[in-house]
């Protein structure tokens, strides 16, 4: 049986060639399995015990579950990616891409950060940034769904910016 990163190397290989929405997704979970999967008794507690706070939309819980995680944990790269999960929802977008950019350092290939981040620049105006997001992400899943009617979007809205 291979180990988890060779495992996730393979899932994201596949990612780069897939085509169909629906074989994307499988990969997608595949890899979120990966990620989430841990052999520590206490990290799995206060993940699900975040993740659970989260659905509740006890953000302010979650990021509690998600702070212990990062402090005892902190090359468990999902447990930054779920803090910042629940700072976005929570409105608090700073610092949710300072734990997003602590995501990325630890798992540079992290779809779900990349989209997060992405968002959020859009969010504040920083389309160049966004863009920039963007294109990373489509170089781990070039067929993602929407994404390149998004890159063409925004790519059009900086020129058309640049023009006037």
């Amino acid at each position: 049986m291979p180990d988890r990163p060779q495992q996730l190397d393979e899932l994201f290989q596949r990612l780069q060639t897939a085509t169909a929405p629906l074989e994307i997704e499988a990969l997608q979970q595949g890899i979120w399995q990966l990620w989430l999967e841990t052999d520590d008794v206490a990290l799995n507690k206060h993940l699900e015990s975040g993740m659970r706070a989260l659905s509740a939309e006890d953000y302010t819980r979650a990021i509690a579950d998600f702070g212990w995680i990062v402090a005892q944990h902190p090359a468990y790269a999902e447990g930054w990616n779920k803090r910042a999960t629940a700072h976005y929802l929570r409105g608090e977008y700073r610092a949710s891409l300072l734990d997003i950019a602590r995501t990325l350092r630890l798992e540079p290939r992290h779809f779900g950060a990349l989209s997060g981040r992405a968002t959020i620049l859009r969010m504040v105006g920083d389309d160049r940034g966004a863009l920039r997001t963007l294109r990373r992400l489509s170089q781990l899943c070039p067929h993602l769904p929407g994404l390149q009617t998004q890159l063409h979007d925004l790519q059009r809205r900086l020129d058309d910016s640049d023009a006037q």
